[in-house]
């Protein structure tokens, strides 16, 4: 199974600062591929790259500032694996001010990289630096002098013993010697974390200030000590979340360029939680304010149209995913007591290839990104039939409880699975599965339950969708995701009313995502609403004011609107966001 990575809420850029001519992270392959096979450089012609490593994504860069993740340059324990790199262009630049800089692990301190320089690709001169002290990831920097100013300057990395190595995050920056201004790692950080687009902020530490006339060119908004006049402190630079950073500082003999990525600034989603994928058909769900992408591969996307259950209304569109990539996390109110339910439409259109004896799992909670159970299972009977199975935790692939049904691709099931924190059963915490249950009637007994010793999860923070591998995911389609913490939170009584006794109602937006409840109807009289929660509790009674209701003080979440019209009754069911 692939490795997850952790979720993280700031991100930050390397520590090298300068102007820089030449950058290479490696990209994001969608698999082990050879450095000679490989398309996803950053960089392309003149640049070229050649040798005997390849490129993937395990293992990857992490620990010092500016890792960017993802994919990396493995030179496995055969001496003589390397990376070579043509092409590159720094004759605009002195060789006295070049500064070289790459992210490094080793598996064993005794052998470490080589890196050499050419500028014919033929003789190849050693360049000497600080080897790593340990077998973590570390971010080399080589100052000035060794890194020739030339129209075909080419790298070599290379592997010289049975050592395991890696290599990610090259850069070749231009370091004036004679600038006075010194920056430190900028930190990047969320102002807010909204179900909308957030600003965040980039933070540079300065001294050597009062040394020179700077310019801060850049696309965001300047603020903090200002280094033409002050000594030492720190210049701030808000962005718009979504949207990549770039400073670029000049002045005197200085040229700096503080480039990365944007936070995600994403809130936690309180419950009970309702999801009806109501976004743009192929954009990628981990791009949606509710959600986040974990890992890297191809995207879960936003589906066309709906699934449907007796029941249930559907609202929004779909997902749809199948085989190896991202996953997709949602960061939910943390529970560690009583039980904690999810509930969706799902529909497998295909076996075909999901052919793991074990099975594998595509939906379930976490305590991190890492720490996952309450998980749902799928293991193949042929192309067009499937059990269901569920695990408390993930680590018990072959004794995962499988529900001994036969269901079929192409069909809907409405799908509830429960987490119950310290059952009676003892002190081992119980996953229940129901497939099918009846919409409005209380919750019935489970269709399976699983527990497991000594792997219970401390609480509930997230709730995912996995793309675990090939032969483990088959082709999934969901709708009308769920989440609460009680069974009427995620099995609705009140789905899909329809009562209507007033001609023409029309009630709008549905999702809500503002604060404004519309209603008309043909008569257009006057109007009141009465708004319940899913419990029966009322938590709202208004009279309608030109055709509109305040609704501001509800939460996110389903209710039950019942108006009234001239004597005459309706109810519909609002959907929140």
């Amino acid at each position: 199974m692939k490795k997850l990575y952790f979720i993280i809420s700031c991100l930050f850029s390397a520590l090298t600062f300068g102007q820089t001519f030449y950058s290479e992270n490696m990209g994001t392959p969608g698999g082990t591929t050879l450095i000679t096979a490989y398309t996803g450089w950053q960089n392309a012609a003149p640049i070229v790259y050649s040798g005997s490593g390849d490129v993937r994504t395990s293992a990857a860069s992490n620990g010092y500032t500016g890792a960017s993740g993802s994919g990396n340059v493995f030179l496995t324990s055969t001496a003589g694996k390397y990376l070579q790199i043509d092409g590159i262009n720094s004759s605009a630049y002195a060789a006295g001010d070049i500064q070289l800089s790459f992210g490094y692990i080793t598996n064993s301190i005794a052998t470490q990289l080589v890196v050499e320089q050419s500028t014919d690709g033929s003789n190849w001169t050693p360049i000497t630096f600080t080897q790593n002290p340990n077998t973590s990831w570390n971010l080399v920097t080589i100052p000035g002098g060794q890194i020739p100013s030339s129209t075909t300057l080419s790298l070599r990395f290379t592997q010289p013993a049975t050592a395991q190595m890696r290599v990610d995050d090259i850069k070749l920056t231009n370091v004036s010697a004679s600038c006075a201004l010194a920056l430190s790692g900028e930190t990047v950080a969320c102002v807010a974390s909204t179900s909308s687009l957030d600003n965040y902020t980039v933070t540079i530490p300065f001294t050597g200030g009062g040394t020179a006339s700077y310019t801060i060119n850049t696309s965001g908004t300047v603020s903090g000590d200002n280094p033409t006049s002050v000594a030492s402190g720190n210049i701030i630079v808000t962005f718009v979340e979504n949207s990549a950073y770039a400073i670029n500082i000049t002045g005197g003999t200085c040229n700096f360029d503080v480039t990365g990525s944007s936070p995600e600034c994403k809130t936690v989603n309180t419950l009970p939680y309702y999801e009806g994928f109501d976004y743009t058909v192929a954009n990628s769900l981990g791009a949606e304010q509710m959600w986040t992408n974990v890992n890297s591969g191809d995207n879960i996307l936003v589906a066309s149209g709906n699934l449907s259950y007796t029941g249930l209304t559907s609202n929004g569109n779909s997902v749809s995913f199948d085989g190896v990539g991202i996953d997709c996390f949602s960061p939910i109110t943390p529970t560690s007591a009583g039980t904690i339910y999810y509930s969706f439409l799902l529909n497998v259109t295909t076996m075909a290839g999901a052919t793991d004896a074990n099975g594998g799992y595509f939906a379930g909670f976490g305590e991190t990104s890492t720490n996952l159970g309450a998980t749902l299972w799928t293991n193949r009977i042929d192309d067009a039939s499937f059990n269901l199975g569920i695990e408390v935790r993930t680590a018990n692939a072959a004794s995962t409880t499988f529900d001994a049904t036969a269901y079929q691709t192409g069909q809907t099931y409405f799908v509830v699975v429960g987490y119950a924190f310290n059952a009676a059963t003892g002190s081992d915490d119980v996953v229940s599965l129901w497939v099918n249950p009846v919409v409005g009637d209380p919750e019935p007994a489970a269709t399976i339950t699983d527990t497991h010793a000594a792997t219970d999860l401390g609480n509930i923070s997230y709730f995912f969708l996995r793309q675990d591998s090939a032969t483990e995911t088959p082709s999934i389609l969901i709708d009308e995701l769920r989440i609460g913490s009680a069974w009427a939170d995620v099995v609705p009584a009140t789905a899909g009313l329809t009562d209507n006794n007033i001609n023409g109602l029309t009630m709008y937006p549905n999702p809500l995502k503002g604060n404004t409840l519309f209603l008309t109807s043909t008569a257009n009289a006057a109007m009141s609403v009465q708004i319940f929660d899913l419990l029966g509790k009322e938590v709202l009674k208004s009279d309608v004011i030109n055709n509109a209701v305040n609704v501001s003080k509800l939460n996110s979440g389903v209710y039950v609107v019942k108006i009234t019209e001239e004597g005459k009754t309706a109810t519909r069911k609002l959907i929140i966001q």
